[in-house]
């Protein structure tokens, strides 16, 4: 799978992009500062998002010069300032896209689909689990060569479950992450959810921690 470091200083935006980018089948680290992420940026990852001004003395524009001395790994730039300034600074520093703050968290997720697209073209997202072959890009679980039926709900949650597996999720986080932030309702439509991957994908180590959530082994 690809993974994305986002660094954000505003918590609730960067756990909110987090969830988004997850749901669409990336792994996603988090940085909440400048200095933190600038000591990671010759980590191994497919794409940075990184908000220009951020809460410490380290900005965007000097994480990407740090990144640019090593590699060309895709960069998408935000900011609460719409200048032509400084989209123009970003685009020489390197970046690949810009995006004005506020923005939809959908359409990030869109210009990020994009952008992977164009620069890993070919590159093909699969995950083996026993017998079973899960290819992320197309949204599709086979099994001997034969494909399994599952809806868009069923593959959100089988994609977060193997993305993080050994980990531990309680049922109202499964519900923000599958379902979203605007979801009102019973967190007990994740035990139907449960049940019904469970019988289209019976091999699933699943384990129900009672009185919690699910934890896939």
């Amino acid at each position: 799978m690809y993974k994305i470091c986002l660094v954000e200083d505003e918590k609730n935006l960067n756990d909110l992009i987090k969830s988004y980018l997850e749901r669409a089948g990336y792994e996603v680290k988090q940085y909440y500062n400048g200095t933190d992420a600038l000591n990671h940026v010759t980590d191994k990852v497919d794409l940075w998002i990184l908000d220009i001004m951020l809460g410490d003395e380290v900005s965007g524009y000097d994480i990407i010069k740090k990144i640019r001395e090593s590699s060309n790994i895709p960069v998408i730039f935000t900011s609460a300032r719409d200048q032509d300034l400084d989209k123009i600074i970003g685009l020489e520093l390197g970046s690949d896209d810009y995006v004005t703050k506020p923005y939809s968290p959908k359409e990030l997720v869109l210009r990020v689909n994009n952008i992977i697209k164009r620069t890993y073209l070919g590159q093909t997202q699969k995950i083996t689990y026993d017998t079973y072959e899960i290819d992320v890009d197309k949204r599709l679980v086979k099994e001997n060569n034969k494909e399994l039926s599952l809806t868009t709900l069923e593959f959100d949650l089988l994609l977060m479950l193997l993305q993080n597996k050994n980990k531990s999720f309680s049922r109202s986080h499964i519900l923000e992450t599958v379902w979203g932030n605007n979801y009102f309702g019973s967190d007990r439509v994740v035990d139907d959810l449960v049940r019904r991957l469970r019988k289209k994908m019976p091999k699933l180590r699943l384990n129900t921690i009672y009185g919690y959530g699910y934890r896939l082994s």
